[in-house]
């Protein structure tokens, strides 16, 4: 498994692996931010995840997903994690640590 040191390095990296979509929460969704296409639980996974904690501050913390979506979208999901973290629905938290 790959480790990185900042959360910039790991996007970088995802993006030359092919991983050149962004996406965004939508409560129980994810949504193309370039095409604006959405994706339900069932249509995407997580291929792999990394977590990066905040070098001054412990709320400055966030993940970042490698997604695979159904229609051959890759695309990297970045999110907060502790106080910051985005209202998502309970069934789209557990999708999200578990990778497929």
């Amino acid at each position: 498994m790959e480790n990185y040191e900042t959360l910039s390095e790991a996007m970088n990296a995802l993006n030359k692996q092919g991983y050149t979509r962004d996406f965004n929460l939508v409560f129980d969704k994810i949504e193309c931010a370039e095409t604006k296409n959405t994706y339900s639980i069932n249509s995407f996974k997580v291929d792999r995840f990394f977590r990066f904690e905040g070098m001054n501050d412990p709320d400055d913390s966030s993940i970042l997903y490698a997604i695979s979506a159904s229609d051959g979208s890759k695309g990297v999901l970045v999110d907060a994690y502790g106080v910051y973290a985005s209202n998502t629905s309970p069934e789209m938290l557990a999708h999200l640590k578990m990778p497929s």
